[in-house]
Order: C-alpha cells, then sequence, then structure tokens
C-alpha cells in the first residue's frame, strides 16, 4: 500500500489543519479508496437538488447520511435513511435529516448529506475496525456487526499489522463464525474478501499512527465480495510518547549481569535482626550464594562478619548488583553513586513511591537510572531468587529447591504463594521474581532473560498490567515457541471508565484484548493462581501430544461424564471411536460396561481391566492423549491402581511411546497420596476433581497449537 501514501498523507494533512478529530465522509471514501477498502458509490451532496442528481447517477435504491466530524452515531440523530428509491423519497429525506441534525446538534458543523448505493442483495452484518490501545498500541478487529454490534459483543482483535493468516483466524475466532459458512441455507461470506479487508485495515492503522480508531460498520459479506456500507476515522494527533526500550542486547547484557552476578551489595545492611537489610545479607549468605557480598552501612566496618563499606564508591572491585533497603526518600542519591560504580542493576526493595501517589519521586529515581545505564527491579518487591547461583536476593524465607520454571508477579503476596506451591509440591525453580511497580524491568526484560537461560524451560508470570503490551508480546511470541510462557492476568475486568467514541473503542474491553493478543503471541493464559502454578509444574512434565485425539478410560460413568464436559470446556477433542478399537475394549470390559469414549469399565472391575485398557489407548496409534478416571473400590484400592497404571505407562514409554496422560482419581483419603505416586513419576493427577487434570492437559494442548510443535 506504500503508493497510496502521498493520498493518505494529504488528507490527514488537511485534517491536522483544520485541527479536525475526525475524517468527513468524503476524506473517508478516498482513503479506502487508496488502502482497497471496498465501500458503496457514493458522493456528497449540499442541497436536495444535488442529492438527487447524485442518486440518479449512482442508481437507486439509495441511502442517506448526514455528514459531520462532530456527530460520530448518526443513528443517535435520526441522521440516517435506508432504501429511498424515487426523488421525491430523497428530496423529502434530505430536508428531514437535516432539520433533525439540526435540531439534536445545532452547534454541529453540517458537511452535508452523504448520498449512497444501497449495498445489492444485503448479506452477513460484520464490523471491521481498528482502535489504540494504551499498552498495546495499534489493534485491528472483526466481529459481527450492525445495529446490535455492542449488545452482541462478539469481537476478536489482533496486534496490528496483521499476516495473512492471523486475519484469516480472526474469522474463526468469533462466536458466531458457523454464520460466516452460511448457517441454516444462507449464503456463506466470502472469506478471501474478508481477510483481505481486515488486513487492509491493520496496514493502514500501522503506516498512519495519526488514525486513532477505524470504525466499518455495517461491512455486509456476501459469497461475491465485502462492502463497507458505513466509514469512520478519528484521529489523535498528539500521540503518547513511545516507551523507553533497550535493545535486545542491552537487556541481555544488563539482565545477566543482574541474574547471574559475581557481587552483590546490600545498601542498608543491618546487624539487628528484624531489619529488611539483615535479612537480605542472611538470605545471601545463608542461601549459599559463593560471589561476593558487600553490606554497605554508614557507620559500622562489618556486618554479619562481612566487610562493610561506608558507600558503594569505596568499594574497589565492579559491583554487579545492589540491593537496596532503605527509605525512598534516600534511594535517587544514593542510585546517581551507584552509576559512578557502573552498577548494572539496583534491587528496589523500599515502597513509598507511585503505588503510594509518589509519582514524582519514581521519575526522579527513573532519571538516575536512565542517566548512568542502571536497570531497575522495582520499587516495591521482594526482591528475587536466582537458584543457579543459589542467590537469595530477598528478605523472604531461603529458597532451594532448584528446578527449570521461572516465575514472576506483581505482588508480594503472590510471590509467597510461588514460594510456598512450590516447596510443598517439590516443582523446584530456576527463579522467582518480584516486579513490584514495574518502573523500568518488567515482563519482556525476564523473558529475554529466560529465552537464553539453560536453567530455564517455562516461564509463569503474574501480571496486573503491561506497561508495554506490544513489546510483551513480540518477545513472548518468539520466546514461546521454544518455551512455554504462562500468564495470569489479574483485574478481568474492563479498562477504566474510557469515553468511548466508536463501536470499535467501547468494544475493545481490556480483558478480551490482552486474551486475544496472548493468544496470538503463544501464551497460554491461567484463569486463577493455582492454575498459573500447576500448569508450570505439569506442562514441561506431559511430552507434547501427536494430535488432537483425547480418550477418557474411567471406572465410574459418572465421573465419565464429567470429564467429557471439562474436556469441552478446554477445548480438547474427544476422540470418535473407530469400530476396531470399539471391539478391541468390548474384550475385556463387561457387557454393562460402555465402550466409545469414554470408557466406562466399571468399578467393579480387578486390576488387571486397568491396566488393560489403559495399554490399548496408549498402544493405538490413533489416541494421541488419556484422560484416566478413577473411582475409588476394595477391588483396585488407590495404590494398586497407581501403581498399575505408571507401570504401563513407564513400560510403554521404553518402548517409545510417550502419550499425555492425566489421572483424576476421587474416592477417600487414601487418594491423595495415590495422586503423589503419581506424580513422582511423570504423570500429573489429582484427587477429587475432574475438572483440574483436564485444564493441565488442555494448556498443554493450547501450548502445542500456538508453537506449532504437534507430532
Amino acid at each position: 500500500m506504500n503508493n497510496h501514501h502521498p493520498t493518505v498523507k494529504n488528507i490527514l494533512e488537511r485534517a491536522r489543519a483544520a485541527q479536525r478529530v475526525a475524517l468527513s465522509a468524503a476524506d473517508c471514501a478516498e482513503l479506502c479508496r487508496a488502502y482497497e477498502i471496498p465501500i458503496p458509490s457514493q458522493a456528497l451532496a449540499s442541497s436536495a437538488a444535488e442529492a438527487v442528481e447524485v442518486a440518479k447517477e449512482i442508481g437507486y435504491p439509495v441511502a442517506l447520511k448526514i455528514s459531520s466530524p462532530e456527530i460520530q452515531h448518526k443513528t443517535d440523530v435520526g441522521g440516517v435513511a435506508l432504501n429511498l428509491g424515487d426523488v421525491s423519497a430523497v428530496e423529502t429525506s434530505f430536508k428531514s435529516l437535516i432539520a433533525r441534525a439540526k435540531g439534536a446538534r445545532p452547534e454541529a458543523h453540517l458537511d452535508g448529506v452523504l448520498v449512497q448505493k444501497m449495498v445489492a442483495g444485503g448479506g452477513i452484518e460484520l464490523i471491521v475496525g481498528a482502535s489504540t490501545d494504551p499498552s498495546f498500541g495499534k489493534l485491528v478487529a472483526f466481529g459481527v456487526g450492525g445495529v446490535m454490534v455492542e449488545t452482541l459483543s462478539d469481537i476478536t482483535f489482533r496486534l496490528a499489522p496483521v499476516t495473512i493468516p492471523e486475519a484469516r483466524s480472526m474469522l474463526d475466532a468469533i462466536r458466531s463464525k458457523e454464520v460466516l459458512n452460511g448457517l441454516r441455507g444462507g449464503e456463506a461470506a466470502n472469506r478471501d474478501a474478508l481477510t483481505a479487508l481486515v488486513r487492509n485495515v491493520s496496514l493502514l492503522v500501522q503506516d498512519f499512527p495519526e488514525i486513532a480508531e477505524v470504525d466499518l460498520n455495517p461491512v455486509f459479506a456476501s459469497r461475491t465480495g465485502a462492502t463497507a456500507a458505513d466509514v469512520r476515522v478519528l484521529l489523535d494527533f498528539d500521540p503518547p510518547p513511545v516507551r523507553f526500550r533497550p535493545s535486545q542486547d542491552e537487556i541481555l547484557r544488563a539482565m545477566n549481569r543482574i541474574m547471574r552476578p559475581d557481587s552483590v551489595a546490600v545498601i542498608g545492611a543491618s546487624a539487628e535482626d528484624g531489619k529488611i537489610g539483615n535479612s537480605v545479607l542472611k538470605n545471601l549468605i545463608n542461601g549459599g550464594y559463593q560471589g561476593r557480598i558487600i553490606p554497605i552501612h554508614p557507620s559500622l566496618d562489618s556486618v554479619l562478619g562481612r566487610r562493610a563499606f561506608r558507600s558503594i564508591k569505596e568499594v574497589p572491585e565492579r559491583v554487579d548488583v545492589a540491593v537496596f533497603a532503605i527509605p525512598a526518600r534516600l534511594v535517587a542519591p544514593v542510585l546517581a553513586e551507584c552509576g559512578q560504580k557502573s552498577v548494572a542493576g539496583a534491587v528496589l526493595i523500599p515502597s513509598g513511591f507511585a503505588e503510594t501517589g509518589n509519582v514524582d519521586m519514581q521519575r526522579e529515581v527513573v532519571a538516575v537510572a536512565r542517566e548512568h545505564n542502571i536497570r531497575l527491579m522495582g520499587p516495591n518487591i521482594y526482591g528475587f531468587y536466582y537458584t543457579p547461583k543459589n542467590l537469595c536476593a530477598t528478605f523472604c524465607t531461603p529458597y532451594d529447591v532448584k528446578g527449570k520454571v521461572a516465575l514472576s508477579s506483581q505482588s508480594g503476596g503472590v510471590g509467597m504463594a510461588i514460594l510456598g506451591f512450590s516447596r510443598s509440591t517439590k516443582m523446584g525453580v530456576s527463579a522467582i521474581v518480584g516486579l513490584g511497580n514495574k518502573a523500568d524491568i518488567d515482563e519482556d526484560d525476564l523473558l529475554t532473560f529466560f529465552e537464553k537461560d539453560p536453567d530455564t524451560e517455562v516461564v509463569a508470570m503474574h501480571v496486573e498490567d503491561l506497561k508495554d503490551g506490544r513489546s510483551f508480546a513480540e518477545v513472548a511470541r518468539r520466546v514461546s515457541v521454544k518455551k512455554p510462557v504462562i500468564v495470569l492476568k489479574a483485574g478481568r475486568t474492563a479498562a477504566g471508565a474510557r469515553a468511548a467514541r466508536s463501536h470499535t473503542a467501547a468494544l475493545a474491553g481490556n480483558d478480551r484484548i490482552y486474551d486475544d493478543v496472548l493468544r496470538q503471541s503463544g501464551v497460554v493464559r491461567a484463569q486463577s493462581l493455582n492454575d498459573m502454578l500447576e500448569f508450570a509444574r505439569c506442562i514441561p512434565m506431559l511430552p507434547t501430544p501427536a494430535g488432537e485425539n483425547v480418550l477418557i478410560i474411567t471406572g465410574a460413568g459418572g465421573s465419565g461424564v464429567l470429564l467429557a464436559d471439562a474436556c469441552v470446556d478446554n477445548g480438547l477433542k474427544l476422540m470418535e471411536m473407530p469400530a476396531d478399537l470399539d471391539q478391541a475394549f468390548r474384550k475385556f470390559i463387561p457387557p454393562f460396561g460402555a465402550a466409545g469414549n469414554p470408557v466406562d469399565i466399571t468399578g467393579g472391575e480387578p486390576p488387571a481391566t486397568y491396566q488393560n485398557a489403559i495399554r490399548l489407548g496408549l498402544t493405538d496409534p490413533r489416541v494421541h492423549s488419556l484422560v484416566l478416571g478413577y473411582w475409588h473400590t476394595i477391588i483396585t484400592p488407590p495404590m494398586v491402581f497407581a501403581k498399575l497404571t505408571a507401570q504401563v505407562v513407564e513400560e510403554q514409554r521404553r518402548q517409545g511411546i510417550d502419550k499425555p496422560v492425566v489421572a483424576s482419581l476421587v474416592g477417600d483419603v487414601e487418594v491423595e497420596e495415590a495422586c503423589a505416586y503419581l506424580f513422582e513419576r511423570q504423570i500429573p493427577a489429582y484427587a477429587y476433581t475432574t475438572e483440574k487434570p483436564v485444564v493441565v492437559l488442555g494448556a498443554k494442548y493450547k501450548w502445542a497449537r500456538g508453537a506449532g510443535t504437534f507430532g
């Protein structure tokens, strides 16, 4: 579309000179032609006689629409007349529209009335648009349009610009996608035309950042094409400043020094129990960190047996990281001293910054950090852990259960939950990082580091907001192909009281955008803290499925139904049972059991039946994943079930068959021990729930689909 830039540039320059916040109908039409956005034949009329001439030229029936930059929603002022078939109707409607508009909005400047050819045959009413999000920037939207657009709220978003495959995926992401295929004998929409339309709108807003919002509603879609019957373009010539962002190489260099430091200074180190500076120092020492630990204290020569310095400027060797345990008001001047020592990172534990309304103090600290090229973690955080270096740079409890999961949180409470869960389940972590106010270092900085970290295989993040959602999405898209990225987004409600000037903006609820953009980036979204932690624990544990076919094997019909419901809820495909496999299962389940899917072997069966059924499910190549539903019985006690399941799974693993297997165990308290036994053998198993194992399996599938790693 680059060859059309001069046309659109001229349109926008005229609008800027006239101080317009919206384009006129004529400008919208010119812009649409430049970006191959199909619109009906149309022209602007300034009198009833001119409207009649236009209608005669383009052909009846026509629509008349008030054209005014101050009247964004024309139907609200009675400014639309449809299906006008003759001269008299056009003359009468023209006068009525002008009168209504002047009566409803006397202050509004009227450009005239747009005379537009009615779209022949109508079609499916859709909306294609774009909006500007404070965090994610330019977004493109697609969904069900028409007068019910905000009531139905069936819309999906992607970061702009979109590729053709991404644009095509949007057509299948709305709840009403079947309507596009010709529901109940209706005419199917031209998917290629819609895909091109979405793509072109995304290119338009990418090419011209001053275009804040685009509304094409309705777009009439039929088998022959897609036509935008109404176009609204809103402008913003004063966009917010671009957020500071170092290059990926710069981020990686700084993060390597911060996460894998050779020396750590504790500013505000204390010999007094109960002080934060004392706890941080103890954790560094007792946690086994082998690098240089440097207490900074204004009057002591040593703290906890370590030589202390009055100021970080007095330290003779290089310092990689400084942990701040001093009052907020003292941070800025001490940070400047760190700059003189070329410290790479400052871990700001103190509170009292933007979270308490003290925005100016936080800005001052950020300015000092920028001046001296210091990256800031926090403020208002618990610190961080990096277990490969035995590094506990925090005032919380020490932690030494090493593993391959990296976690972060904006909340200290969530950080402690991560700590407790990791220890309780023996999940093991590579890192736990507090981000707090995120004055500087945020999630995409961490992802950049964890992407290259050989000690990290999966990343899980608790997020309250993304200050630069676009940057996060770009990094996450790259990282998630190699390592699962799990996000728990807190605050799943509409974003603030932002006045919506267009349908697209009104529909762009904060959570809807997060959901769509995270999915576009290959991120697995958790809906609860426990889900985030279980996903982090189980996604690396489960092998990648070779396909979509999920088979349920259960000892209780009731559990089987609940497991089937959970599969549907989590986007899993229940395998259609082939006739030969059905007969194979029937050979060893009782006549009153049920083959099909779920396979119900009933509760009265001995261990051998469970064993045979699980083995058959694993060995048949058409089955890609197994969901096991166990019911506590005397004939097959919980630990017997656990041991036979583990035995069959391990037997098949030795033969090169490694499929995802999850289990739901319902029964008395003995099922808890059986679940622990299975978990120790890399089989996710949960007591008293039919939902949790399926949610975990669903998360693995979401990651595999997003990463393109099937089979």
